[in-house]
């Protein structure tokens, strides 16, 4: 049985496809920040630092909902994060039997200085690209994001609207 293409699917299929390469593209420069900057982290953990930085603190099963992961591997990482000083467990102040997790100022400042070397790297990429070619990419880029479901940057670790209890 074959697929039936979706609308505008000649337009979804060359989108897509310059999308995972500019994922690769976006991947190296991930996996390049964190070696350069965290040390010995893995990027699976990484990734969960950056979740807590743009969402606040969480349950572990809404982490584990979020990064698509069991409970089970969610809490192993965590573990290894907490006893790396990057995360740390703490009573929800709504509820003081559930246990939510955030970052430590510690892991705080990692996500921030991985932040600012990827930010650099892909600074020096959009510097290389002709102006012209750069026209729209903001626009492009926020719709995909918004379309993904990715919060914007975290202003404040006291930004109630991005801080989740569910």
């Amino acid at each position: 049985m074959t697929e039936e293409a979706p609308p505008g699917g000649d337009e979804v299929d060359a989108i897509t496809e310059s999308v995972l390469t500019a994922s690769r593209l976006l991947v190296g420069v991930s996996a390049k920040s964190v070696a350069a900057v965290a040390g010995p982290i893995t990027l699976p953990q990484f990734r969960l630092l950056v979740a807590l930085g743009s969402r606040g603190p969480l349950k572990l099963v809404s982490l584990a909902e979020l990064l698509g992961v069991n409970p089970s591997t969610a809490t192993r990482t965590v573990d290894r994060l907490v006893t790396a000083g990057w995360a740390e467990r703490n009573s929800n102040p709504q509820s003081r039997r559930e246990i939510t997790v955030g970052l430590t100022p510690q892991g705080r400042e990692l996500v921030d200085r991985v932040t600012d070397y990827r930010r650099r790297e892909i600074a020096s990429i959009v510097q290389r690209m002709p102006a012209e070619r750069r026209e729209g990419l903001v626009a492009a880029l926020q719709a995909f994001s918004e379309a993904g479901a990715e919060p914007p940057p975290r202003t404040s670790p006291y930004d109630a609207a991005l801080t989740q209890w569910d």
